[in-house]
């Protein structure tokens, strides 16, 4: 990132400006605003000298701003007895800062009577800080009414402590006048509105809004403006301005835009920028950005730099730390210490810790300590823990319960709970609700739902129309597609099906490499399928092969076509040894053929 330095290049050259080696030297623009406020000092002193109000009120303002309080004071005086009200309202603020607060409300009084609106100001400040509300307002809304800017922000903030719907329009108006924290106190606002807005359009226009008054408060140099600007354009993906904004923030000391900067380096693949900010964040005490320096030692493998960061997240307040803490013992197989760090996190109500920590009680078997924690975590939203329960009640034989928090899950977008519901819908008849359900599950790439909708869809798919000439129209159909996505994710069943729906519209080339796919997984039914189609080609001998699999496996059917071949080639005793497997295995019509053979080898055999 290319950054302006402090060094000035003398116009067409490459030489630099060489600074003077004395730190007092003045430059001539310096010296000449000096000698013109000198002059006009003097000017100012010789019209006061001479009896003129306006000039003392403006000297003693000039001593006033220069800090001699002492060289101001009779001036101001003097001009405030002649009735000048801004000369009153110096005095005021001379008198506040020599520590006489309530002779200096008296000189505002004088002032805001007379119109004074920066002395309404100060006179409301000086009342709210006192406890007198009522006298705030009165004076404070007199200022801001008369149009100071300071006068409008401070009523603003009045009100809003005391949550008046008034607030809002005084903090804008302050707003427009140039206010910055009066810019970005609007924007939060706005965005806290938006946020919890149930009309999506008016929340669009509250946020787009919000952006508005970040940005005004941002360009005038307000820190945590353009930490929330930077949040809001990289929501919307426009991560470069983002990152400047957070730049911006960063180097004005803001701990959560360094570590903001340090996730978007991060994803942008430069790590080593990232843990920069990250550092310097963990340094102002940024929980977060010390949980991601953790992280980043914790993948070089350097676990003791991570533990080290990890409880400087904690110590900051942060309870991921101790999350991290755990998950990093359990990863090396420290469990006690792992219990421990996730027990700590969850009491401090972490979700995630509260559902780790019930799966650890759950693998040393203990399920009665398990469940409170699975509980307290889905009741805190986690939808794993929701999840887990299910799981915990199905193993029971609790089938009702179980459902109950499988469709919670669902209904957090949990795929394997989306499936969960969809199966048991399936048990129960209803079709429609499993379709929906086994829907979500398959879009959320579970496979076994994408079977399971296949089938669903294949079991009402009318018959192939005819073609005119008698031959079947293959059209692609939704049940094809989704065993096809299974099929891809390698699930078997789906694949041996495929296989089936290629041989049936004669594309025996797809259909053998969808069986050998499944067959070569462990899918009995795609190894006997395979040994088929090779036997149709004429290759029975490694047809042989894939029946041997599949018969092994446990497949009746590819039992007794051993059996058929191993006659066929006269080798009676090895036909009727596998005739005698096919017999066992079954299923019905397969064992009486297979008796029959076995039956009719023994007695060719003892012939």
């Amino acid at each position: 990132m290319d950054v302006m330095g402090d060094k000035a290049t003398l116009f067409e050259t490459g030489r630099f400006v060489q600074p003077s080696s004395r730190e007092d030297t003045e430059t001539p623009d310096e010296t000449g605003e000096i000698a013109d406020e000198a002059a006009e000092e003097l000017r100012q002193r010789l019209a006061a000298e001479a009896g003129d109000v306006e000039a003392m009120s403006v000297l003693g303002a000039m001593l006033l701003r220069r800090g001699d309080l002492d060289g101001a004071e009779p001036h101001l005086r003097a001009a405030t007895a002649a009735g000048d009200r801004a000369a009153a309202n110096n005095l005021g603020v001379l008198l506040h800062q020599r520590g006489y607060a309530d002779e200096a409300a008296g000189w505002w009084r004088i002032a805001a009577v007379a119109g004074s609106a920066a002395a309404a100001h100060a006179l409301g400040r000086h009342h709210r800080e006192r406890g007198d509300e009522p006298a705030a307002e009165y004076w404070l809304r007199q200022s801001a009414e008369q149009g100071h800017t300071l006068g409008a922000y401070a009523l603003a903030d009045l009100l809003e402590h005391r949550a008046d719907a008034g607030a809002e329009r005084w903090m804008r108006v302050a707003a427009e006048r140039g206010h910055r924290e009066a810019a970005y106190r609007l924007a939060r606002a706005l965005d806290r509105r938006a946020a919890g807005e149930n009309d999506a359009d008016n929340g669009v226009h509250g946020t787009a809004e919000a952006e508005q008054w970040y940005r005004q408060a941002a360009a005038r140099g307000h820190r945590r403006a353009a930490l929330h600007l930077g949040t809001i354009l990289e929501r919307r993906g426009e991560l470069k301005e983002a990152g400047r904004w957070y730049l911006t923030s960063a180097k004005d000391g803001e701990a959560r835009a360094a570590c903001a900067l340090g996730f978007l380096l991060r994803d942008a693949g430069d790590t080593e920028n990232a843990a920069v900010w990250w550092l310097r964040a963990a340094q102002d005490g940024d929980g977060n950005a010390a949980n991601a320096l953790g992280a980043l030692h914790a993948e070089r493998g350097e676990t003791q730099t991570a533990e080290r960061w990890y409880r400087a997240a904690m110590d900051a307040g942060d309870v991921n730390g101790a999350y991290n803490l755990g998950l990093l013992c359990a990863e090396q197989g420290r469990t006690p210490q792992a219990e421990q760090w996730y027990r700590r996190a969850a009491y401090a109500g972490h979700r995630e810790a509260a559902n780790a920590l019930a799966i650890l009680l759950l693998q040393g078997g203990d399920e009665t300590g398990a469940e409170p924690w699975f509980s307290k975590a889905a009741e805190a939203g986690s939808v794993d823990a929701a999840f887990n329960l299910g799981i915990l009640h199905a193993g029971r034989g609790e089938d009702e319960a179980a459902l109950g928090w499988y469709e919670r899950a669902a209904a957090a977008g949990h795929t394997e709970a989306a499936l969960q519901v969809g199966m048991a819908r399936l048990r129960a008849g209803d079709e429609q609700e499993a379709e929906r359900h086994l829907r979500c599950a398959a879009g959320g790439g579970s496979a076994e739902a994408a079977y399971r909708l296949a089938t669903v869809l294949d079991a009402r798919r009318p018959p192939e129309p005819a073609h005119e000439l008698g031959e079947p129209v293959h059209r692609r159909s939704e049940c094809e597609e989704w065993y096809e996505r299974a099929a891809s994710q390698g699930h078997r069943r789906a694949q041996v099906r495929v296989g089936m729906l290629a041989a049936a519209r004669g594309d025996v080339v797809e259909a053998a490499r969808w069986y050998r796919e499944a067959a070569e997984a462990g899918s009995r039914n795609g190894a006997f399928n395979l040994g088929l189609l090779l036997a149709r080609e004429g290759s029975e001998p490694e047809a042989a092969v894939w029946w041997q699999r599949a018969a092994d496996a446990g497949h009746g059917r590819a039992a007794l076509r051993l059996a058929l071949v191993y006659a066929r080639r006269g080798e009676l005793a090895e036909g009727q040894r596998w005739a005698d497997r096919a017999a066992t295995l079954g299923p019905e019509s397969v064992a009486e053929r297979a008796a029959r053979l076995r039956d009719a080898l023994r007695q060719e055999l003892s012939a």
